[in-house]
This record gives structure tokens, C-alpha cells and sequence, in this order.
């Protein structure tokens, strides 16, 4: 078994990812998952992990000093660093690890010489169009994440009325397929033997997804008993009644298949 000092969850936006890194974190022993390179922007990066280094002017400087807060943060008392990283970001953060490393020869390396032997966690929702469907409706409702008592976990905006959008779905329908084909092409090009959760299964049985996790990360399954999610799920009728309405309108045209 591999010693692993590190994990990354690739992802995209509602693909489970924050019940996942909720239950990580919750284990006391597994890091704390957080998306500390959100926005692809070193001021943000700074002003998220209340950072105001020295020698500002020299890049490097700033980039270690950030990494050195990000490893701490997602580490905790735990051994284990763990990160959650959207597509989004990912190239602003490759270009800037690749200042810190230059000599190396592949983003893998890189990722490797800033958080040590890390395990690539590949998280995706196999139905893209119930994946769109949840974003257009998170961000209509600027409700995203809900605790299983009903408490609000993550609210971006107030309530609005929700409103069926074919083309919204459409768009993000097309691009988060973007999204995964993007890791993809990169975990092929990398050679990178990735662990691979589907949205399904971890929905399915949170635990015994978490339970892989940790046994894969030589942590040992039995620190997910007890364990229990922190996350409810936000689909109702609207979901399923959006689905049935795009697929009959244009399900044939965009030659989509669930």
C-alpha cells in the first residue's frame, strides 16, 4: 500500500463533493477538504487564508507562503492534507506551482513536491443533466447546501422563484461535460492511476464510499464507523419534473442519453 501524505478531490460543482469533504474532515485523521484555491486569483488566495507575507514583490515568495497555509489548513492535527479542486482553478494553480517547481517535469511531479505523495480522488455525477439541473437550481434558489435536520449549511443569495431555463440547463449541461472530459484528457496525459466516486455511490452509501477512502489512504476503514453524513440531498419533484421536461423537448435535438 502506497504511503500517502496527501489527497486531491477532482471535481466539479454539485457532484457531492462538500458531503464528501464533510465526512473526510469529521474523521479527525483524514485532513480538512476545503477549496482553498477556489478563485483562480493569488489576492483572493491571500485574503481567503488571512495571509499578508513578506517580500510581496517576489512571486515565489508569496506562492510558498501560501502553500505553507493552505498545507496547514488542510492538514489540521491530522497527518493528512486533503484539497478539493474544481476544474476552474486548476490551470491558475498549475501555472503557479510550476513557478515553485519549474525543473520538474510533469504537473503530477509538481503536485507531488508541494504536498507530498498525493492520491488523486476523480469525484463525478454520471448524469449530467441531473447535475446541470442542481446548479441552475442552486443558483436560482441561492440555496446550496442543506444539513440532513433541514438547517442551512451554504446560502449565496436570497430565495427567488424558481423558473424553468432549457437553455441555462442546456449550457451547463454542456459545460460540465467540458469539465470531466478536461480531467480526463489530464489524468490520461498525466499517467495518473486515479480512485474513481461516483456522485451515485456516494449518495447510495456515504460510508462505505468514506470507508474506501481511508482504507485506500492507508488510514483503515474502521474510522468511518460511526460516521454519519452532514449533507442532505436538495432534489424534490422540481428536479425530477425539469428532467422530464427538457428530455421531452430536447432530448433528441442535443442526442443526450442519462
Amino acid at each position: 500500500m502506497k504511503n500517502y501524505q496527501s489527497y486531491i478531490i477532482c471535481t466539479s460543482p454539485r457532484s457531492g463533493s462538500t458531503l464528501l469533504c464533510k465526512l473526510l474532515a469529521v474523521t479527525g485523521k483524514s485532513g480538512n477538504p476545503e477549496s482553498y484555491f477556489h478563485n483562480p486569483s493569488i489576492s483572493d488566495w491571500l485574503s481567503n487564508l488571512d495571509l499578508s507575507p513578506k517580500h510581496s514583490g517576489r512571486e515565489c515568495y508569496v506562492l510558498n507562503a501560501i502553500m505553507d497555509a493552505v498545507r496547514e489548513r488542510g492538514t489540521g492535527n491530522t497527518g493528512m492534507f486533503g484539497l478539493r479542486l474544481q476544474r476552474k482553478s486548476f490551470d491558475f494553480l498549475i501555472e503557479k506551482i510550476g513557478v515553485l517547481h519549474p525543473g520538474l517535469s510533469s504537473d503530477a511531479k509538481r503536485f507531488q513536491a508541494v504536498f507530498g505523495n498525493t492520491l488523486f480522488i476523480y469525484l463525478t455525477r454520471d448524469n449530467k443533466l441531473e447535475q446541470a439541473i442542481s446548479f441552475v437550481k442552486a443558483t436560482q434558489s441561492g440555496l446550496w447546501h442543506r444539513a440532513p435536520d433541514g438547517t442551512e449549511l451554504e446560502r449565496l443569495s436570497a430565495p427567488k422563484e424558481l423558473v424553468y431555463d432549457a437553455d441555462e440547463i442546456a449550457r451547463h449541461l454542456v459545460g460540465l461535460t467540458a469539465l470531466d472530459n478536461d480531467w480526463e484528457d489530464w489524468f490520461a496525459g498525466e499517467k495518473i492511476d486515479r480512485m474513481c466516486v461516483s456522485y451515485t455511490e456516494l449518495s447510495d452509501d456515504p460510508k462505505e464510499v468514506l470507508a474506501r477512502i481511508l482504507d485506500r489512504l492507508g488510514v483503515g476503514r474502521e474510522v468511518a464507523k460511526g460516521i454519519r453524513p452532514a449533507v442532505a440531498k436538495l432534489a424534490d419533484a422540481t428536479n425530477q419534473n425539469w428532467m422530464k421536461r427538457f428530455l421531452a423537448e430536447r432530448g433528441d435535438v442535443i442526442g443526450f442519453q442519462t
